[in-house]
């Protein structure tokens, strides 16, 4: 068929007239040239790169390609026909894609036709009315139509559904087999006339088949024809209209091609006259710009061999932002930023490793040489260069050295005090620690003050490094802080700037078109000095926005650590001399613990304890002082150590007392002159041992009893001794107050001790088997009741001086003292009650015997006052006044309830009889005996009490 054919193609002079799809690159409307000078780019592309405006032709490309429209409509390798050209152009699944609804629409229902239903309504029964009144007079072919259409659906059914699948291929086996079926030809001997009429009758079948199609093909297309002419005639119509836009445009590029030649192309020439100087200039200025990149690297060796570190890392910052904005794309510098990169990786491991070297050689030299950091130029630039790469870790690496020094300054101290010793065989004795502990107290004690004052000396060093630090630190943190406060302004001055560089861009580019003058460069030259005024004033306000730096001033750039963690690092040089002192308190603890790891601190004196733990404590108010920070290691290895002294001084003291109390016959003793000195200066408030006086032979004799605020005590030696004892634990609170509450708790016991041996001596009989006694004696009694007095009267002042050396919150323990005089009290009691149930028992021995007869005074009451006055004798020299009186009263009191009893079991009576009046004589003469007695004159018997009272 004719329509089947291809079109010529249309010819070549009109490529030019067609219009192109909008996206197409090559046909976009290109604005007017930029005159101002670019970059070289090495494209190639003059001013005139783009399509001409002038020119009539242009080169055939691929969009210069067409298919005419009947070529398109009757394509013969589509499987159906369909009437959207679309389908026929993108296949047959191009209708059944589902799109998306779009969610910027609204869904469309009836609703939203239902305003145009009402109004085209009417137009609608008007023309239903036409219709009725005018016959359709095509109906009958419609309906032939129809009867054709079916004839040729029930003809393409007789047609096997296998050749309308669209996946139908014969290359297929299966397809293949189907429509060729092997089994008409599988004939053994040959083709038999049966196979070939199989053949014939399949060929014929298949062509039936393609007859049917075929005819079903004119058909379509015959049902379609008018419209196929149509869009024939709209063709033609349409190549006669492109024509004549041909002849127009060719009539307006030529008008353009002489207005070309006449206006554009001298003007044009003396701009790009303009733009190739301009880029000379540039190219020199670049070219001077690549001879300074290629001098960096020998300018880093040279700073760098100067530890300018701060100034390496600059000149590599500046080259590298030069490369990427300048210089890029610049063949022979296409390694430069590489090798700047691994440059400046170097220069952070160099700075890392002086920074080691540098903090090793200052902690390593000599402890007394010149205390002044060492090159501290050196060490500022090190800083610098470290916190402009962000190396924030440097302070590790300082702490990792000190750590290294403290040890080697206790190895160092160690090794030049044994070699001071002659004692000491270094072959022998090979650890430090052997060493030490061979040593005598004073001369370990030498080499620990020693290590105090190597090791006060090397805090001294890194705190003042570490202030050199500090101040770095602190220049960067207030050069960060001054930036952020010219921050906004300068940023406001580059908008500024910004803003009017586009302003006098526009304002360049309208002079290029409405320049009325002669050389449109003139309004060009004019619009850029206007840009340079503006911005070299910039420049200026910016410049002046800039604070001032030093030599050492560290640029605002990206690289510089920000506010937080410089802040960080002020922190953790603080925590740096914190950890110095921490690390030379934990050295002396190791040196404490190595020498009494065999107990010898234990067994220290306490005057070489309390030197010891002086030492100690003043090294440690030293460190405090130096570093701002309470250590407590290097203390709590002295409390520990203190604690095992306690517990020595304690135990010693304990056993000492426990012999003295096993040994004691309870014996009134004579009082030293020292020990009355000793209680004398308790009195006078010092609570403490007085210094030893060498003897003389002037000394003074030894006393009967103590005297205490004016009382006599009548005390055994060991009292005396016990009291010496506590006021060694006094002293050795006053020299070591670490210890009060443990010394506090110790002398306690020891308190306790005293009390419950003497009570199991005494009272309990004790001493009958210990020391051997005959009987405890009412002497020994009131000798171990005087002894409990006096130390109870010493328990107040004992308790006062331990509370001035507690801390408010330990002032719990005290109660340990109030139940100490509670015991004392309770004990001296109960040595009273003895003294009285011995008299107690002598009267109800004696008065039961007691018989009211002559002679007077009868031999019962001789012998009860010769008791009582064996009693007095006893105790009136042991006792004081008031207490004997006491006693003496409870004494009378039991006589009284003996007597009484004995006189009712006699049935005597005070009827003033005969009975009556022996007994009165017999308490008469008891009277006077006892009223005789010392201190007893004034004495309130109450005799009266014997005699029942009558009812």
């Amino acid at each position: 068929m004719a329509s089947s054919r291809s079109s010529p193609a249309a010819p070549r002079r009109a490529v030019g007239i067609y219009h192109k799809e909008r996206d197409d690159p090559r046909f976009r409307v290109r604005s007017l040239p930029d005159v101002c000078p670019k970059e070289p780019t090495g494209e190639g592309r003059g001013l005139c790169g783009g399509p001409s405006v002038v020119a009539e032709h242009e080169p055939w490309t691929v969009y210069s390609s067409k298919v005419n429209l009947p070529a398109a409509l009757n394509d013969p390798r589509l499987a159906k026909r369909e009437s959207d050209f679309f389908t026929k152009t993108w296949g047959l699944d191009f209708t059944e894609t589902e799109v998306a609804p779009c969610s910027h629409l609204p869904s469309i229902t009836r609703d939203d036709f239902r305003p145009y239903l009402l109004e085209t309504a009417q137009r609608e029964r008007i023309h239903e009315r036409c219709k009725a009144i005018c016959p359709n007079k095509d109906l009958d072919s419609v309906s032939s139509i129809n009867i054709n259409h079916d004839k040729t659906i029930s003809e393409l059914e007789q047609v096997p559904k296998i050749f309308m699948k669209p996946d139908f291929a014969l290359d297929d086996p299966a397809t293949f087999n189907a429509v060729l079926p092997w089994s008409h030809f599988n004939s053994a001997g040959g083709k038999s006339s049966r196979d070939v009429a199989s053949s014939k009758l399949l060929q014929e079948k298949l062509s039936h088949y393609l007859d049917v199609v075929e005819v079903s093909i004119a058909r379509q297309i015959s049902l379609r024809s008018d419209a196929f002419f149509h869009a024939m005639s709209s063709q033609h119509e349409l190549q006669d209209r492109l024509q004549e836009t041909q002849r127009a445009v060719s009539f307006l590029r030529q008008r353009m091609a002489g207005i070309d030649r006449v206006m554009c192309q001298g003007p044009l020439r003396a701009l790009r006259s303009a733009i190739t100087r301009n880029n000379c200039v540039k190219l020199h200025n670049k070219m001077k710009l690549m001879a300074a990149v290629h001098q960096t690297q020998p300018t880093v060796q040279l700073l760098l061999s100067t530890s300018e570190f701060v100034g390496a890392l600059e000149l590599i910052a500046t080259t590298k932002e030069v490369l990427q904005q300048e210089l890029q794309g610049i063949h022979s510098f296409r390694h430069l930023g590489s090798q700047l990169c691994e440059l400046e990786k170097l220069i952070d491991k160099m700075m890392v490793e002086d920074f080691s070297i540098y903090a090793r050689s200052d902690l390593n030299r000599s402890l007394r040489d010149e205390t002044q950091v060492l090159e501290k130029e050196r060490l500022e630039s090190l800083v610098f260069g470290l916190l402009r790469q962000r190396k924030l870790d440097f302070l590790d690496i300082y702490n990792e050295e000190m750590i290294s020094a403290a040890k080697a300054i206790v190895n160092q101290c160690v090794a030049d005090r044994v070699l001071q010793i002659e004692d000491i065989d270094t072959e022998v004795v090979t650890k430090l620690a052997d060493q030490m502990r061979v040593m005598m107290f004073p001369q370990w004690f030498d080499l620990l003050k020693n290590v105090f004052e190597c090791f006060l000396l090397f805090l001294q060093r890194i705190k003042l490094t570490l202030n050199v630090i500090r101040k770095v630190v602190l220049e960067a943190l207030d050069s960060h802080q001054k930036l952020q406060v010219h921050a906004a302004p300068v940023a406001d001055s580059s908008a500024d700037v910004s803003q009017n560089a586009l302003q006098l861009q526009g304002e360049a580019e309208l002079a290029y078109l409405t320049h009325e003058g002669l050389f449109i460069s003139d309004a060009l030259n004019e619009a850029k000095h206007m840009e340079q005024n503006c911005v070299r004033e910039a420049g200026a306000r910016q410049a002046d926005a800039e604070p001032a730096g030093g030599a050492n001033n560290i640029s605002a750039d990206n690289m510089m650590p920000s506010e937080l963690e410089l802040n960080r690092i002020m922190n953790n040089l603080q925590e740096a001399l914190f950890t110095a002192s921490d690390v030379s308190h934990d050295r002396c603890v190791k040196l404490l613990t190595a020498r009494a790891r065999d107990g010898s601190l234990e067994r220290l004196s306490s005057a070489e304890f309390v030197s010891l733990s002086a030492a100690v404590e003043g090294f440690v108010r030293d460190t405090e002082e130096l570093s701002g920070r309470r250590s407590v290691s290097l203390r709590g290895a002295l409390q520990s150590q203190a604690n095992r002294f306690v517990h020595r001084f304690h135990e010693e003291r304990k056993n000492k007392l426990g012999l003295l109390l096993d040994n004691e016959r309870w014996k009134q003793a004579e009082v030293p002159a020292e020990f009355q000195d000793l209680v004398n200066s308790i009195a006078d408030g010092k609570i403490s041992l007085p210094e030893r006086k060498l003897s003389g032979p002037d000394d003074r004799k030894p006393t009967e009893f103590l005297l205490v605020n004016g009382q006599k005590y009548a005390v055994v030696g060991t009292v005396l001794l016990l009291i010496r004892m506590f006021l060694e634990y006094c002293q050795c609170v006053n020299d070591i107050p670490s210890i009060s509450t443990d010394m506090l708790t110790r002398l306690s016991d020891l308190l306790k001790h005293f009390n419950s041996r003497s009570c199991q001596l005494v009272l309990g009989a004790g001493a009958l088997q210990v020391v051997g006694l005959k009987t405890i004696t009412t002497k020994n009694l009131a000798l171990a009741s005087r002894c409990l007095q006096l130390v109870v009267l010493y328990i107040p002042l004992i308790r006062a001086h331990f509370e001035t050396k507690l801390q408010p919150k330990q002032f719990s323990v005290l109660r340990h003292f109030d139940h100490i005089t509670k015991d004392y009290n309770d004990h001296i009691a109960e040595i009273s009650a003895k003294l009285v149930a011995i008299m107690d028992s002598l009267f109800e021995k004696v008065l039961l015997k007691y018989e009211v007869k002559a002679p007077m005074p009868s031999a019962c009451f001789r012998n009860v006052c010769k008791q009582m006055a064996k009693m007095h004798e006893a105790i009136s020299e042991l006792l004081p006044e008031e207490q004997t009186q006491m006693l003496f009263l409870r004494i009378n009191a039991s006589f009284k309830l003996h007597l009484k009893r004995q006189l009712s079991r006699l049935g005597v009576v005070n009827d003033g009889g005969p009975q009556n009046g022996l007994v009165v004589v017999d308490v008469a003469f008891y009277t006077e005996n006892l009223q005789v007695l010392k201190s007893l004159e004034r004495l309130d018997l109450n005799m009266a009490e014997i005699w029942e009272q009558k009812r």
